[in-house]
């Protein structure tokens, strides 16, 4: 059976869990305090078990697809080698997909994919035979050289369906008890990231509401998320609603009910999965290796060892290597005089002069340097001057262009109302004559 198809992406994601607060008559005020702490620890000690959890989760479920179209006078092995294959591997692969698929039928144009897990290992290899069918290749097993190769059938028919949920302790938890992956929640996270920071905004009792459109497989089985075309996100009482659409340039983009767009030159976050942030910015914090006062100018994520670092925002790489206390580190540059910094790391994934994008995977957590344990410290800098990214206001990117405010008006009346109440999914499979005769508006979306 092949993997879900997933793509990649970026969440971010911490549950804060509202503080217990006894008010009991006749308690010393000492033993209220230590309450309080033993409180903070305990939920301290929780959220870096979701953390792990997490981790765990996203290495072994989340799929990172790499796409491109095959050249001309390239054959299969080729083209998977240069999607980042070894040799020796991508000539197994092409055999056992020989085995059940010609492969002196493999055309140019066709779209061919490698997917490997968070942490860069191989899952799959898929490549469109035509609009009808896809060839999956995957691994048997971890301790197993070989690969399975299998012809999918795709189905031409979408599903649009409404799925929400209520937040206990883990939007990755929330969206798979509504039975979903996570990612979903990654998808969800993304849209909402520049507004909400997924370790420290969401709360118990928090209800997300999206409307997403599904390709099944002929047994049943999700075989892609589409496009997400709705979503709502409540937060502690405040509500946030996206609605897609596209930017002046005619790309896919997110966009309020009221037009403003839900893009920001940063994203509210610095790592892609669950951690806590375990110190704030300071102009005095006392440094517990140096055993001094001294200016913390950044924000540290307690986070494990391998978990994803992504680019805030896009720019180029100034420096990417090791550099004395701050361990490996990643200097990135930003337009309107932006840098940012991402220290202590594990691995660094990008190179000195390359140009990365928002989001992008960069590095991973690690405890490089002068570091006690497992964590990120990052930093921002404007003009030269070091900035608390935790109160730093982000610019918005265009609003709706005029002249494209009435097609958006119909796409914001068609999609918000079936955003679904919490607990009850929703699900409508639509023909190709019902998807025909939306075209005129979902073009705008496409």
């Amino acid at each position: 059976m092949a993997p879900t198809n997933f793509s990649g992406g970026t969440v971010n994601r911490r549950v804060l869990t509202p503080y217990l607060l006894l008010a009991l008559l006749g308690v010393a005020v000492l033993g209220a305090v230590s309450y309080k702490r033993f409180a903070a620890g305990r939920e301290f000690a929780q959220q870096a078990t979701l953390a792990r959890q997490d981790a765990e989760r996203i290495s072994t479920q989340v799929i990172l697809f790499s796409e491109h179209k095959l050249a001309a006078g390239v054959n299969f092995s080729n083209a998977v080698e240069k999607l980042g294959v070894d040799p020796p591997t991508a000539a197994v692969i092409a055999s056992s997909a020989q085995s059940v698929y010609d492969l002196r039928h493999v055309r140019a144009g066709n779209r061919l994919a490698v997917g490997r897990s968070v942490l860069g290992e191989l899952r799959a290899v898929r490549y469109q035979i035509d609009a009808d069918r896809m060839l999956w290749v995957v691994p048997l097993g971890p301790t197993d050289r070989g690969f399975h190769a299998e012809i999918k059938t795709i189905l031409s028919t979408t599903e649009v369906a409404g799925v929400s949920g209520e937040i206990r302790d883990s939007l990755f938890n929330a969206v798979t008890d509504a039975g979903e992956t996570p990612e979903l929640a990654m998808r969800l996270a993304e849209i909402f990231g520049w507004d909400l920071d997924f370790y420290t905004d969401p709360r118990s009792g928090d209800i997300f509401r999206v409307v997403v459109e599904k390709k099944k497989y002929l047994d049943g089985q999700t075989a892609a998320y589409g496009r997400i075309l709705a979503a709502e996100y409540s937060n502690d009482g405040h509500i946030y609603q996206a609605v897609l659409f596209r930017d002046p340039s005619g790309r896919p983009a997110y966009y309020a009910p009221d037009g403003q767009s839900l893009q920001k030159a940063f994203l509210r976050s610095p790592l892609k999965f669950a951690a806590p942030i375990t110190s704030h910015f300071s102009h005095s914090r006392f440094h517990p290796i140096l055993k001094a006062h001294r200016p913390h100018l950044g924000i540290d994520y307690g986070a494990p060892v391998g978990t994803p670092v992504q680019a805030i925002g896009s720019g180029h790489v100034v420096f990417a290597g090791p550099k004395g206390g701050a361990g490996n580190l990643i200097h990135l540059r930003h337009t309107n005089g932006y840098e940012t910094m991402y220290m202590h790391l594990s691995r660094v994934l990008v190179r000195s002069g390359q140009r990365v994008e928002q989001g992008q995977r960069i590095g991973l957590v690690g405890r490089t340097g002068l570091a006690t344990g497992p964590h990120l410290d990052f930093r921002i800098v404007q003009h030269g001057a070091y900035r608390n990214f935790e109160h730093l206001q982000l610019p918005p990117a265009q609003p709706v262009a005029r002249r494209d405010w009435s097609d958006f008006v119909a796409i914001r009346k068609q999609w918000l109302p079936l955003l679904p109440e919490p607990h009850a999914p929703q699900t409508s499979e639509r023909t190709e004559n019902a998807q025909a005769s939306e075209r005129g508006v979902l073009a705008s979306s496409q």
